[in-house]
């Protein structure tokens, strides 16, 4: 039972280390696309968005490819900074961030496209500076339209399974997440483990996922409407 609350625990800081990643390289990112044009902008957007539809293992292959410690960027780690992301907690985190980084870029382009540019615009006027505009006037505009987004980033990071478990392993109490740990304990026959942990599993990504229905539906259709 023990290993049990690690690996929940353990999914817990995967996924909120994860979402939090994505809260600044996808509100970023969307924000860049819905602000600038640029040559190969649809080229990029498709690349940004190919994690949505790619199978988690093929993902976690390139990763494993590239972050590896033979692999460009894994080497350079390796040797200029020590560090290692194979068979690690972080390398998780890495993984879980790159299968959901779609859920919240997208949602985050269509927020700010959605923002009236008049009102940014009217910010400069008044001699507000770019960083201002965004933080004063876009980001809390657009919030609503992201928050969802990483809500359902953090429910898709609770859950992945194939580009985990080829970057980080399954290494009990270090690696081991909440969906490695229900495919090991079925393939054991220790159906008891494996239905707590997916009842586990299931409430916290629920809580997510209606958390973000009701946040996405905005005021309730019995409120009233000014």
């Amino acid at each position: 039972m023990e290993m049990d609350w690690t690996a929940v625990l353990l999914s817990l800081k995967v996924a909120g280390s994860a979402t939090l990643i994505n809260l600044v390289l996808g509100v970023a990112a969307g924000a860049a696309f819905a602000r600038w044009r640029f040559p190969g902008r649809e080229t990029l957007d498709t690349l940004l968005t190919l994690p949505m539809v790619m199978p988690p293992t093929v993902l976690g292959y390139y990763l494993l490819v590239l972050v590896g410690r033979n692999g460009p960027i894994g080497h350079w780690l390796d040797t200029t900074l020590g560090v290692q992301l194979i068979f690690t907690w972080q390398g998780a985190v890495l993984a879980a961030a790159i299968v959901s980084f779609p859920l919240v870029f997208k949602p985050a382009r269509a927020a700010f496209e959605a923002v009236d540019t008049e009102l940014e615009q009217a910010a400069r006027v008044l001699g507000v500076r770019e960083a201002g505009v965004f933080l004063r006037v876009s980001l809390p505009l657009a919030w609503r339209g992201i928050l969802p987004g990483l809500l359902l980033a953090f429910a898709r990071s609770m859950g992945e399974f194939g580009a985990t478990l080829m970057v980080a392993g399954s290494i009990p109490g270090k690696t081991q997440t909440l969906s490695i740990a229900v495919y090991e304990a079925v393939q054991a026959g220790q159906d008891d483990r494996a239905l707590f942990l997916v009842v586990v599993t299931s409430v916290i990504c629920m809580g997510a996922l209606l958390l973000a229905s009701r946040l996405a539906s905005g005021p309730s259709e019995g409120s009233p409407r000014r």
